[in-house]
């Protein structure tokens, strides 16, 4: 959850019932809309110098300008949904094709299905995985690669959550009881046969909605629950955007942040915390990396280094397309989860109804954290297994991948090598059938590394 940009900010003045962010989304658009002649007379001078029937094209002057004209069109661009990319998978040496089918809608989700269209089914088991996106700021397609890993040992899901502005007024409000609403409603659809993976912030709202399925007795619960780099209790080693959160106050982002969408989306007039806001959050953040990386696409496309220029377009064109979250989901979740630390502190309720994790029985838990995450500080997600002490010892398990920050929990080739294999082996061992006093799933001392949260 994106709520660390404004760390450097001058903290204003409380004024009852003033939004100090309410034009900025009209100016935004606004912005964009002056820019558009000349970010196309860019685009249009850099396909000039880059044509190789132009003289210029050939001197360091001519690439120069076609490079710096390249970096002002797509600085100023307005980015789309990424696709999906995963046309196939390789299951057991077979290239399998891979369709996505939406099998669940609703106005502010589609849950996706990752469906293998086999010649012959594989003889090894495939559970089925659902994997809840977080909802915070980027679109579900940031998992691309995670879903990647998956696909060869399990029929796949994915919650495809709704760009808040795309969502017309008269569906209604979308808050965090909405969201934990959602995810019961995907796990009955799913008929208690899967396992749930959250990455990040789902971590907290996929553990509500399993405790108050497990209050209820519902039989359709999943099996189990990744949770990865999760802000369960985020009083556990709080990093700056934790810190930011409780400093500030709600009232702070509600008057900073929020704001309504503009004519002509479709969700015009509904309160948002806007893409463009957090995409500032997400770039301050780091801004010397994002410069240099920007300096280096510059210097690559004068060297006519293709791929890496190429390698850094797919990066951003991923990391700048961004979303609006619904007002009241965000500030929800800022206020419950970095505040006032509902879950942990026992006082979450959801529709009126206490959220208890301890009635959580008879889902298996894994825990996933990286060791340098400073976005989700180590032990915020080991906490799950203190607050979850009905779950069986020989049906739970963490692991502390060392040398890896936030993204590289559910991304990269430490993910792919060491981190996704475990959570493949721990669902597995959840569909096994248990023998009566007998262990047959992974211990949570069996996983746990050698470096451990201190």
């Amino acid at each position: 959850m994106a709520i660390g940009e404004f760390g450097g900010a001058v903290k204003q003045p409380a004024v009852s019932g003033t939004t100090l962010s309410g034009p900025l989304y009209v100016m935004y658009e606004m912005a964009h809309a002056a820019l558009n002649p000349s970010r196309a007379m860019a685009d249009a001078s850099r396909l000039f110098f880059n044509n190789p029937m132009n003289p210029a094209a050939h001197t360091p002057m001519g690439k120069s300008v076609a490079a710096g004209l390249e970096l002002f069109e797509r600085a100023t661009r307005r980015y789309a949904k990424p696709d999906w990319r995963l046309p196939y998978t390789m299951v057991g040496g077979e290239r399998v094709p891979v369709h996505i089918n939406p099998v669940w809608v609703r106005p502010f989700c589609r849950l996706l299905h990752f469906e293998r269209a086999f010649d012959h089914p594989p003889r090894r088991p495939q559970p089925r995985l659902v994997i809840v996106a977080p909802m915070s700021g980027h679109y579900a397609t940031l998992l691309r690669g995670t879903v990647e890993a998956f696909l060869p040992t399990h029929d796949v899901y994915v919650t495809d959550w709704a760009d808040a502005k795309m969502v017309p007024l008269q569906e209604g409000r979308f808050g965090l009881d909405d969201y934990v609403d959602y995810l019961i409603s995907i796990f009955r659809r799913m008929g208690g046969d899967c396992h749930v993976l959250a990455v990040c912030q789902p971590a907290v709202p996929v553990a509500m909605a399993v405790a108050r399925m497990e209050a209820m007795g519902d039989p359709f619960a999943p099996k189990s629950m990744i949770l990865m780099g999760g802000p369960i209790d985020t009083r556990e080693s709080p990093t700056a955007v934790n810190q930011l959160a409780v400093e500030r106050g709600i009232d702070f982002f509600r008057r900073n942040v929020i704001t309504r969408v503009p004519w002509p989306h479709p969700g015009a007039m509904r309160p948002v915390y806007p893409g463009f806001l957090q995409l500032n959050g997400f770039m301050t953040m780091n801004l010397d990396r994002h410069l240099i990386a920007h300096y280096d696409l510059f210097r690559h496309l004068i060297q006519g280094d293709g791929d890496s220029a190429e390698k850094h377009r797919e990066f951003y064109d991923e990391y700048l397309a961004v979303m609006d979250l619904d007002a009241d989901f965000y500030l929800e979740t800022v206020e419950r989860v970095f505040i006032t630390h509902a879950l942990p502190k026992g006082t979450m309720t959801h529709r009126g109804e206490p959220v208890r994790l301890d009635a959580i029985r008879n889902v298996a838990l894994m825990t996933v954290e990286g060791e340098k995450d400073d976005i989700s500080g180590v032990g915020q997600t080991y906490a799950t297994h203190r607050l979850c002490p009905g779950v069986p010892d020989d049906r739970r398990a963490h692991w502390l991948q060392p040398e890896v920050g936030h993204y590289g929990v559910f991304n990269g080739s430490r993910f792919r090598a060491e981190i996704a294999p475990r959570i493949s082996d721990f669902i597995l061992s959840q569909e096994v059938p248990r023998k009566a006093g007998k262990a047959e799933g992974a211990s949570i001392s069996a996983l746990r590394p050698r470096i451990v949260p201190s």
